[in-house]
């Protein structure tokens, strides 16, 4: 199987020339034939830096939404509006009412649009929470279990506007692909933990060897010893490549880099990753 993950946005571009930045994250699955869109950014960027990428959206059969916060789906509207119906995976709490409490203020930051608007734009939504594989040798993960000691969360998110109710984003989930060099994990935020992602994709494909990371691990918004214990269970599980972006963070992208080295590489707009 040959194939390749581009990614069309995120906080930061790369230098392919006239992309744009913006804060979210989506990524291109080409594989066999199949393209499949996981994410869909602020909706800022998504139309823009797919032309200037030549990437044809139109060809997208599928739409993955890691979970229902706005950076990830925001680009729902004027992909449905340009490129027409698409089928739309994601959990069931996706379309849950979502705030975050950051410097005394409260901000919505759920999905921006209902399930009957887009539906009304040709999404054709399939929910659920199981492990299922939607392509050959790609699979999306549904709820993963939060089972490491040390993966805490994000302690700002809500489920209310009052930030009495704690949002633990349940609908968090992630793509597993099968490789030839391993396992390799495609994040949107990755709020249930990287090591639960990791340890899930094992248990439910029965690989061992966990290749690559690629996406957001969400480790900007949590204390040092996560990071220093994510970046040991990486280590221990034998991860090879970490191409880390969006809410990964500054200092944790630093020291992923320093364990790392050249296995390491920031997923900016416009970096290509092989998935054969």
């Amino acid at each position: 199987m040959s194939g390749r993950i581009r990614i069309l946005c995120d906080n930061s571009a790369g230098p392919l020339s006239g992309t744009l930045g913006e804060h979210g994250f989506a990524a291109l699955i080409e594989r066999d034939g199949e393209s499949i869109l996981f994410d869909t950014g602020g909706g800022l960027t998504l139309l823009h830096n797919a032309q200037r990428m030549n990437v044809d959206l139109r060809a997208v059969g599928q739409v993955v939404l890691s979970h229902g916060h706005y950076d990830h789906t925001g680009g729902l509207w004027p992909l449905l509006s340009t490129c027409g119906p698409k089928r739309v995976l994601a959990h069931p709490g996706v379309f849950t009412k979502r705030y975050s409490l950051r410097e005394g203020v409260c901000r919505p930051i759920g999905i921006p649009f209902s399930e009957d608007f887009l539906a009304g734009l040709g999404a054709s939504f399939s929910l659920g929470d199981a492990f299922r594989e939607i392509a050959p040798g790609i699979f999306l993960t549904g709820e993963v279990p939060r089972s490491s000691g040390f993966e805490e969360g994000d302690a700002a998110l809500f489920c209310d506007l009052a930030g009495c109710d704690s949002d633990r984003v349940p609908d968090d989930q992630s793509l597993v692909i099968v490789t030839e060099k391993g396992l390799l994990l495609l994040l949107g935020c990755c709020h249930a933990g990287v090591i639960n992602t990791l340890e899930l994709a094992r248990l439910k494909t029965g690989i061992d060897q966990v290749y690559g990371v690629v996406g957001g691990c969400h480790l900007a918004f949590c204390s040092q010893q996560q990071i220093e214990e994510t970046v040991k269970a990486l280590k221990i599980a034998g991860v090879k490549k970490i191409c880390a972006g969006h809410c990964t963070g500054f200092h944790a992208s630093a020291r992923l880099a320093r364990e790392f080295g050249g296995g390491f590489r920031p997923a900016h707009v416009g970096y290509t990753i092989e998935c054969d």
